[in-house]
């Protein structure tokens, strides 16, 4: 009997996962708050009759500070426990969601959508850094695949039902209940979420198993008052001039852009260019995101098996990058039929490929140096976003009122780039040293 309990009591427990389940909640949220706009915007639009310049902006807005506050957001992940930063910024952007739907003009969405997006900088630097303190590297694939997929999930589920609650009421009530599920989150995150050493119900068997798996658990160590590191330009010029690291900041600017081609224009596409009333564009535009969950799913099992099958970890992480990027020229096919059924399924086709290449996260915890993880992922996140002010902006100008033709043309030339990225600048799979 004394032996069993010994063997119950070193085994390791299972906290992380609770862990990886509480990442994946925020980020359903996280991109909730940043499609709700593409939702609302046909029938803003009409309400505000704006122009397709003026669209383009206007979905471009959040993108401008999301980018802009990426390394102040990195610089703030690394000196602020992610118990603290994450809650505060979930209620500041959720504030500023809410307030969208009671905003009375163009200017003033302009403004809070520019709020939504700085408040949100830091949120996929503070998933990293919680990640790779949490968990091993044999299971950093899947967790990142898992949390990534709340986006596509989120956007799966929730966007029928925000279309039908657009009909139903109004636009305005799309930013407000958005805006309420933040900020009751944000409380949830507070009073949940520990760092790995402090969460009750993990053991040290636990602790043990991350640490020798390469798991950093006394990551947050350095955000003590007593040991806050300074910013200095040396750590900025390590992490801007690095081949490895401009590889994945160069191929997440072209992933995202299809991301963020879904995010801002696709709902606008099938209602304005195929004609579609709001429900019916709701429950079409829902396709391809399951098609990007069964993809980004799909993409952390088979990037985490290869590891477990001995191939390199080059290999397991940057293969379902290529594979899934090469899949995204698909959307060409749009431009060559009239059939809605079609035009669907070479969306879907296209942003499973998007899915299956969303493990790019993994690369930031495998190449960053140990020191600067945040301010990597901070510069990561900042050039692999300039896409949200990019696309939406190429778009609304390359577009006309009856063709939409030249912004697949776009989307296809920027692919390219992404793929010639990962195959020649990333190159062996390693951590940078400083």
């Amino acid at each position: 009997m004394t032996q069993l309990k010994t063997q119950m009591t070193t085994r390791p427990t299972r906290m992380r996962y609770i862990i990886a389940l509480l990442l994946f909640i925020t980020v359903v949220i996280n991109y909730m708050d940043r499609a709700n706009l593409s939702i609302a915007m046909p029938a803003l639009s009409q309400e505000f009759d704006l122009t397709t310049g003026q669209q383009g902006l206007l979905l471009s807005a959040f993108g401008w500070t999301y980018a802009a506050m990426q390394l102040p957001g990195g610089w703030l992940v690394d000196r602020v426990r992610p118990r603290v930063l994450y809650a505060s910024c979930l209620v500041l952007w959720s504030l500023a969601t809410l307030f969208m739907g009671i905003s009375g003009g163009f200017v003033a969405l302009i403004i809070l959508r520019l709020l939504v997006g700085g408040f949100e900088a830091p949120a996929y630097p503070i998933n990293n850094k919680v990640a790779t303190a949490w968990f091993p590297e044999r299971e950093r694939g899947r967790v990142i695949a898992f949390y990534t997929s709340g986006q596509f999930i989120g956007l799966a589920l929730l966007t029928p039902v925000l279309s039908w609650l657009q009909t139903v009421l109004t636009w305005h009530w799309v930013f407000i209940l958005t805006g309420v599920v933040g900020i009751i989150w944000a409380a949830i995150w507070w009073f949940v979420y520990r760092e790995p050493r402090d969460k009750a119900g993990v053991n040290r068997a636990e602790i043990d198993l991350i640490a020798s798996g390469g798991g950093l658990v006394d990551v947050e160590s350095g955000t003590k008052k007593e040991t806050k590191p300074k910013l200095r330009w040396s750590d900025v010029k390590v992490v801007l001039t690095r081949r490895k690291l401009w590889g994945i900041y160069l191929g997440q600017f072209c992933l995202t852009s299809t991301l963020w081609f879904f995010l801002t224009w696709f709902p606008t596409y099938l209602v304005d260019y195929r004609g579609m009333d709001y429900i019916e564009s709701g429950f079409m535009a829902s396709l391809p995101f399951i098609a990007a969950l069964v993809g980004v799913l799909l993409s952390g099992w088979v990037s985490d098996l290869m590891v477990k099958k001995g191939l390199t970890l080059g290999t397991a992480r940057k293969l379902p990058i290529i594979i899934g990027l090469a899949m995204t020229v698909f959307m060409l096919g749009a431009n060559y039929t009239d059939s809605t059924a079609l035009v669907i399924v070479f969306m879907s086709i296209a942003f499973f490929g998007n899915g299956f290449a969303s493990i790019t996260w993994s690369l930031v915890s495998a190449l960053a140096p140990e020191r600067l993880l945040g301010l990597t992922g901070g510069m990561f996140n900042f050039i692999g976003n300039l896409s949200s002010i990019a696309t939406p902006i190429v778009i609304g100008f390359l577009v006309t009122d009856i063709d939409f033709a030249p912004a697949f043309v776009y989307m296809a030339a920027i692919t390219v780039v992404g793929v010639l990225s990962y195959v020649f600048l990333v190159g062996k799979v390693e951590r940078v040293e400083e």
